[in-house]
């Protein structure tokens, strides 16, 4: 492990790059499948040409600065920008809602927003408290003050090279608020160089050589710090994506050494290939038309390829690793700066475990069955609310909520939220996402929600997938309810769910249902269709909206 003394920043490893490989290429950004290519020595110009207008803004040191986009190569030169005049980033999510991003902003007390393309651009004067300078970045359709692109023409570059405070804050990262507002985790600019060199050697990442594909936001800790951290610590090359139109041709074209993605993409990558192949013929494939499938996905020379921030289905994580993709899950939080357990390349994953601690990385299960971890990459605590970091961080172990178990080899097994965990009117205590897992498996679902305090059995509410929604109602019926026999037939007679209730709309982030980074609103989901289940006990297996 890395000691303070040896710690770089990273806008040290800027510095180092600049200088050492000016003329290798770090980022790509695409239009319409044509690649513009940014070397090191055009990033660095950028960033201290940005550096200089934020300094000329004349703010005090520390303020918050926040970036509101979509990913694109303007995402780290703004926030390598924001280091380097001596600020504070505070990332927001694309598709964050409105009321949240207003909380963020108001609760950081953000001087200056940098907007690039988000979901609610529309209602963006609802979201941004007035007073805050706009500055536009690529993919804005917000009015704006200034703009990256004015800037960079009309501001010359700082020509000196600060070395920060490593135990200043460099970021406030806001959690996603599955539960309430969401809070502000603040980490130092000496955290990336602490975590990040194991993190590295882990994954098989060469310095020079190792190409990333950036797609999910850099304002979520995991993307930020597997992307665009380890980037500035290997001297890696990443690629951005346009958009979802464009997506899988730029992954193909690209073909990363490291790729990150979330369970969902993995099922959604899952269907296409079923779609084509029938999963019954699928067994008999060679050796060459299985390499043919994976290089269709983009993941032929891939090194690493992780999945993470949710449970990945065991089912879909067999497959891939049947097909030749070693799907590794990974384990960590944006407040130890996602410094938790994963599979290192020497590992053979167990699907549905999220491997070992991390170098460096301490782990326990409390007597209460609750996972913890201790390491450098803890946060420094939430911004402004010293009674909840007092509550997560005791005696310097992270309480992260999660209930789990480590077994024989080592390895950790989440089991589920403790917070999730509720009763019926038979006294069993159920762990809905133990339950969800087991309905990975079809190709007929996208979305599962197990809940039931109070009532006599857990309920279960689904929506289908692509696959499923091709289907006639009378044949979804019939083969949902040939899934719940087979799922309840593992099950012990207390966890077993009587019904599948089939919701007739998407859960998504617009609707309140899920938060930015994908997670189920679990008191939300469940105050929308209780009633609707509540009065529905008696009606058949499978019910639909």
């Amino acid at each position: 492990m890395t000691t303070t003394a040896t710690v770089k920043t990273p806008l040290e490893m800027l510095y180092h790059w600049e200088t050492t490989t000016p003329h290798q290429v770090y980022l790509r950004q695409p239009q319409s499948l044509q690649w513009t290519e940014y070397t090191w020595a055009q990033v660095g110009d950028a960033v201290r040409r940005l550096g200089a207008f934020i300094r000329s803004q004349g703010l005090p040191a520390g303020s918050r600065i926040a970036i509101w986009s979509s990913n694109s190569k303007d995402w780290p030169i703004v926030d390598l920008a924001i280091m380097l005049a001596g600020h504070i980033s505070v990332p927001l999510y694309p598709g964050q809602d409105i009321q949240s991003a207003r909380y963020i902003l108001e609760h950081s007390e953000s001087r200056l927003v940098f907007l690039g393309g988000f979901d609610q651009w529309q209602e963006a004067d609802q979201a941004i408290p007035a007073g805050i300078q706009r500055i536009a970045m690529l993919g804005c359709k917000v009015p704006c003050e200034y703009s990256v692109e004015e800037i960079l023409a009309t501001h010359q570059p700082l020509g000196e090279s600060p070395v920060p405070d490593p135990d200043a804050t460099f970021t406030i990262i806001y959690t996603s608020g599955t539960t309430g507002n969401p809070k502000g985790v603040e980490h130092l600019h000496a955290t990336p160089g602490h975590v990040l060199p194991d993190m590295i050697a882990g994954t098989r990442m060469e310095v020079g050589n190792t190409r990333f594909f950036s797609f999910l936001p850099m304002s979520h800790a995991a993307e930020r710090i597997i992307v665009e951290m380890a980037s500035l610590y290997c001297n890696g090359e990443v690629s951005f994506s346009e958009g979802l139109a464009t997506f899988a041709e730029e992954l193909r074209s690209v073909q990363p050494h490291l790729f990150f993605a979330v369970p969902r993409l993995w099922v959604k990558f899952k269907e296409g290939v079923d779609a084509k192949i029938p999963p019954a013929a699928q067994a008999g494939l060679s050796t060459e038309v299985k390499a043919g499938i994976v290089r269709t996905l983009g993941l032929a020379e891939a090194r690493a390829i992780i999945t993470g921030a949710a449970p990945c289905p065991r089912d879909v994580q067999d497959w891939f690793i049947k097909l030749g993709v070693i799907l590794r899950d990974g384990y960590g939080m944006t407040e130890n700066f996602i410094h938790g357990c994963f599979w290192t390349h020497n590992d053979q994953p167990k699907a549905g475990c999220v491997g070992r601690p991390t170098p460096g990385a301490e782990l326990k299960i409390s007597d209460a069955g609750e996972v913890l971890f201790r390491s450098k990459g803890l946060m420094k605590g939430y911004y402004k609310e010293p009674e909840k970091t007092a509550q997560a961080i005791v005696d310097g172990w992270y309480h992260t909520g999660d209930s789990g178990c480590i077994d024989e080899d080592g390895c950790l097994w989440v089991t589920g939220r403790i917070s999730e965990v509720f009763k019926t009117t038979k006294g069993k205590f159920i762990r809905p996402t133990e339950l969800e897992s087991k309905l990975g498996r079809s190709a007929l679902l996208s979305q599962y929600c197990v809940f039931g305090h109070g009532l006599d059995q857990p309920a279960l509410l689904v929506y289908p997938s692509e696959n499923g929604l091709k289907r006639e109602r009378v044949e979804l019926q019939a083969q949902l309810g040939a899934l719940l026999d087979e799922v309840n037939s593992e099950l012990p007679a207390w966890e077993r769910m009587p019904q599948m209730f089939v919701t007739n709309a998407e859960w998504s982030i617009p609707n309140g249902l899920l938060t930015p980074t994908m997670k189920l609103r679990r008191k939300q989901i469940e105050q929308r269709y209780r009633p609707w289940v509540e009065s529905s006990l008696e009606r058949g297996a499978v019910i639909f909206e």
